[in-house]
């Protein structure tokens, strides 16, 4: 940990690419090299998650009508984003974790929380923490989100297959509800697959019940190429 300290305060000094090449992690206090110095691969890394979004990024960028974030400014923004969001959501069960190499962020609502057996209908007791999550998708409108839903394996994948679905829908819908733009978000179950444990036991199948919120930030340059038609 003191190597990695010491390489990251000489990279913050001699660094040639700007002032910006260095923030501070608010999450952590500390230093550490910004994610739009990271070297000309980061734009073409972007495109690629931009991409995997559900129906794809650019389409979506246009119809949304997003600005986009500032190139000096994404890694900072997003650093205060998932401070923000496990704040806000501490004791509730969700966990909010960066992932895609730390470009995008990953909300992870616990079935048991979120949805009765077999129900598609949000838990009143569970609002108040999604309102929470809707109230930050509203302050940093500058990124795509996409809604997951997954099951464990148990009952038929076809029944498994429409229960998700429906579920990633309704969080989708109520994001909305809540005053997120409904042109940021898309909505998509995939059943039984993509289990994050076994399914063998009651607490693996617990964890595997579940409803994702993926949020990608879109900086001013994938907006850019989205509209020059890249």
């Amino acid at each position: 940990m003191k190597i990695r300290r010491v390489l990251v305060s000489s990279l913050c000094a001699v660094s040639l690419v700007s002032l910006s090449a260095c923030v501070t992690d608010p999450n952590t206090g500390q230093q550490k090299v910004s994610r739009t110095a990271i070297g000309a691969g980061g734009g073409a890394l972007a495109g690629l998650l931009l991409g995997g979004l559900i129906g794809g990024g650019t389409g979506r960028i246009i119809g949304a009508g997003i600005g986009g974030v500032a190139g000096a400014a994404v890694g900072y923004t997003y650093d205060k984003q998932i401070k923000q969001l496990r704040e806000q959501t501490a004791g509730t069960g969700v966990d909010v974790s960066p992932v895609d190499g730390g470009k995008a962020i990953l909300v992870n609502l616990p079935n048991g929380v979120t949805f009765d057996t077999d129900s598609t209908v949000i838990k009143p007791a569970f609002r108040d923490t999604l309102d929470k999550v809707a109230q930050s998708l509203v302050q940093y409108p500058d990124s795509l989100i996409d809604v997951y839903g997954y099951t464990d394996s148990t009952g038929s994948e076809a029944y498994n297959m429409t229960l998700s679905q429906n579920r990633a829908r309704a969080v989708a819908d109520y994001l909305a509800s809540r005053g997120v733009n409904p042109g940021r978000v898309r909505s998509q179950g995939y059943g039984e697959s993509n289990p994050v444990a076994s399914n063998a036991t009651e607490e693996g199948r617990s964890a595997n019940r579940r409803v994702e919120i993926k949020i990608v930030p879109v900086t001013q340059e994938d907006v850019a190429r989205a509209r020059s038609g890249q």
